[in-house]
């Protein structure tokens, strides 16, 4: 594992960008495609607008990714809670990847058939074996959670499964996601967490006991891939110097 500490979510946004930048240059020099599952939340938005301006638009060979998202709330693109929506507003409108190699939940299906057509997709693009994406993007929430893994759902313990749709009681909402299972299989995955509210559930999730049931970040741990947490001051604060 490794940790990266910057000076603000500004900074946080720039490095985690130029590492983007350079592990796409990286991966297309071995083959023809780089796939990458994006994140929601606000520490991703910054990202995705800095990676939407020069130099990255232009130096990001964008028509060689496949796009795909670690979770998904079950709301229509055009709600201002979907993820898809977000990534589409802040990147996606303002840089050319084919439309096909962009994969949202389907969240016009219902939430079981949704996960299903994810379930197929991703079965179709990385096979049962070997790695899968050459990169996740994964934020943290201050209660630990990541993807849509929440402390104390059944999701977090997930062991086969690639896909879950599931109905998250204190949001009232069906919320879709990726597994742990198919997350470890990725070749790197990259967690960026900004802010004071996340500094005590990040020494938990880094330094505390294992109980991923109460800290699901705990979970995510690449088999035989990078696991790198890209954090703020203000998030890393209380770990151990």
């Amino acid at each position: 594992m490794q940790l990266i500490i910057t000076k603000n979510p500004a900074d946080l946004a720039k490095k985690a960008a130029d590492f983007i930048a350079k592990r796409i240059k990286d991966v297309l020099k071995k083959k023809d495609r780089f796939t990458i599952a994006l994140s929601g939340g606000s520490t991703p938005k910054a990202l995705h607008e800095l990676l939407a301006k020069s130099p990255y638009r232009e130096q990001i060979p964008w028509a060689q990714l496949h796009v795909f998202w670690g979770d998904e709330r079950y709301v229509p693109i055009d709600d201002e809670q979907s993820n898809a929506g977000m990534a589409y507003d802040t990147l996606l409108g303002h840089v050319y990847t084919p439309e096909d190699q962009i994969h949202v939940w389907r969240t016009e299906l219902e939430p079981e058939a949704a996960a299903a057509d994810y379930d197929r997709i991703l079965h179709e693009y990385f096979g049962e074996t070997g790695p899968s994406f050459d990169l996740v993007l994964l934020g943290m929430g201050d209660d630990g959670h990541t993807l849509s893994l929440f402390p104390g759902t059944d999701v977090v313990n997930e062991k086969t499964a690639w896909t879950k749709a599931y109905f998250l009681t204190q949001q009232d909402m069906y919320r879709l996601t990726l597994t742990a299972p198919i997350t470890n299989r990725a070749a790197c995955v990259l967690f960026l967490v900004a802010g004071p509210k996340k500094a005590e559930p990040l020494k938990e999730v880094l330094e505390g006991d294992y109980n991923p049931n109460k800290y699901p970040s705990q979970e995510i741990k690449p088999t035989d891939g990078e696991l790198v947490w890209m954090v703020d001051e203000k998030a890393a604060a209380l770990l151990a110097k």
